[in-house]
């Protein structure tokens, strides 16, 4: 009886959402960064200035553990826009496009543009280039351009390099906000909602923003916000790489490091990028204040991968499996949902947001998702009313080598081809910063052996993605 019920409901659900008028529609608005680990004022970051992110945030819920499926930009925005977690996808590295393998698959903004929203986006939504773009996705498009700043633009810049295409990329611009690349983007975004506030059908907009992404390339304004001299050092036991298997890192052990001065003119850079690509998102929040816009508009703040400042003995970029590749800041507001500036603390993934979308929207359930809906954890961050039992799945291939990684609240859990490669497991309770591979100790036997459960089963089930073509280890190419 109980089952009958159950369907029933799902029927009736679906009928609701299916006759839902087009002005009782909330409509949707996407921002996207590009490589923006929480290096952020709302996640308690104590020096970053973010105050447009925190002002979302203060209306929506911040979710402090949100983790991407794959630390690298096209498979994570392929995985997220489609639904489908990436051994479904298909989808490895930076040049295969969405559809190669999910041909029939709707994507989200292609669902949301079935169901009569109008569809559009400014800037990096799907991966950069002709054949990663999705055209049915969308009514409009203006595409990304302005990858890398003029070279007459530049006051100050920096290029380091390693062996490997291991390298750190800065540029200091004279440009106004307004004469570059996301700053054109923030006001297109803006002049556009100023338009499609103005029609009858509801809109889903995507605003994609290049930075922090490198070249770390912003206005000098930035810059003078973080003096080398304040950038704090970063310090870390030197045994601890020991430990770690070495297909986990992304830089060949001999490579030199940086300097202490080089990685704080690094740092400096990417945090003066995330105060700029903040004050091009305070230009769109300021179009939804000006339009009126929160009251029917659903607003999801996300990156599409974290991003390393030299951890574990000099890892940058992204492309690992530890916790600063793999965690993303992630905000939703949204007119239906009880009251701001709450903080979930429950794991979930960027393969959420689609079907998180299509319920609050809301439009009638879309078949073949692999995520689950946050409304629960919208109505109630704190547990979700105990209906929130999941990790979250991120996987990453190293020349061939396939890592799989499961994200509980407690624990972080790796394995290397299987296992024979190496396996890691981190304790975040006692040790946040992962530096102590437990998988050998006796004392965590029963945990390593309940998470590897967890993983086998995925594995198993799913394709081994190709070795090849392989991404660039540490580049900021894409």
């Amino acid at each position: 009886m109980r089952t009958l019920v159950g369907v029933l409901a799902s029927l009736l659900l679906v009928a609701i959402a299916r006759y839902v008028p087009a002005a009782d529609k909330l409509n949707v608005v996407l921002i996207a960064v590009d490589d923006m680990n929480c290096d952020v004022g709302c996640y308690g970051h104590p020096l970053v200035k973010t105050p447009a992110i925190d002002r979302l945030a203060a209306r929506g819920v911040r979710f402090d553990r949100a983790y991407c499926q794959y630390p690298v930009c096209n498979p994570s925005r392929v995985s997220m826009l489609s639904g489908r977690r990436p051994d479904t996808a298909g989808v490895f590295d930076l040049v295969t496009p969405p559809r190669t393998y999910l041909r029939d698959a709707v994507f989200l903004p292609e669902y949301f543009r079935q169901q009569g929203y109008t569809t559009a986006h400014i800037g990096k939504i799907y991966h950069t280039g002709d054949p990663q773009e999705d055209p049915q996705s969308w009514d409009f498009e203006t595409r990304e351009w302005g990858k890398h700043p003029p070279q007459e633009a530049v006051i100050r810049e920096q290029r380091i390099e390693r062996p490997e295409k291991y390298y750190v990329e800065w540029n200091e611009l004279r440009s106004s906000d307004e004469e570059t690349a996301d700053g054109a983007v923030a006001r297109q975004s803006s002049e556009l909602l100023d338009k499609l506030v103005k029609d009858t059908k509801p809109f889903l907009l995507g605003v994609g923003f290049r930075r922090p992404h490198s070249p770390y390339a912003a206005p000098k304004r930035y810059f003078d916000i973080y003096p080398v001299e304040t950038i704090p050092p970063l310090v870390e036991p030197a045994a601890h790489l020991q430990g770690i298997p070495p297909v986990a890192l992304t830089y060949p052990r001999d490579v030199p490091l940086l300097s202490a001065h080089e990685r704080a003119e690094t740092v400096a850079a990417y945090w003066a990028c995330i105060s700029f690509v903040d004050a091009q998102i305070g230009i769109v929040l300021d179009a939804l204040d000006r339009n009126d816009l929160w009251k029917n508009t659903i607003v999801v703040f996300y990156s599409d991968h974290g991003y390393h400042l030299g951890e574990h003995g000099g890892l940058w970029h992204k492309m690992t499996l530890f916790e600063e590749s793999a965690r993303v800041p992630l905000v939703i507001a949204a007119p239906n949902i009880a009251g701001g500036g709450r903080v979930c603390n429950r794991v979930v993934e960027l393969v959420d947001i689609y079907p998180t979308l299509v319920q609050l929207a809301p439009l009638p359930p879309m078949k073949g998702l692999e995520g689950a809906s946050l409304c629960p954890l919208l109505d109630d961050p704190a547990d979700g009313s105990h209906r929130w039992h999941k990790a979250a799945s991120t996987q990453v291939v190293h020349g061939g080598v396939v890592g799989r990684s499961i994200r509980t609240e407690r624990f972080r859990y790796i394995e290397w081809d299987g296992g024979s490669a190496g396996v890691e497991l981190y304790d975040h309770d006692n040790d946040p910063r992962e530096f102590v591979n437990l998988s050998g100790d006796p004392q965590f036997a029963d945990v390593r052996s309940h998470l590897h459960k967890r993983v086998q089963p995925e594995r198993d089930a799913k394709k081994v993605p190709p070795a090849t073509p392989k991404p660039p280890p540490t580049t900021g190419s894409n």
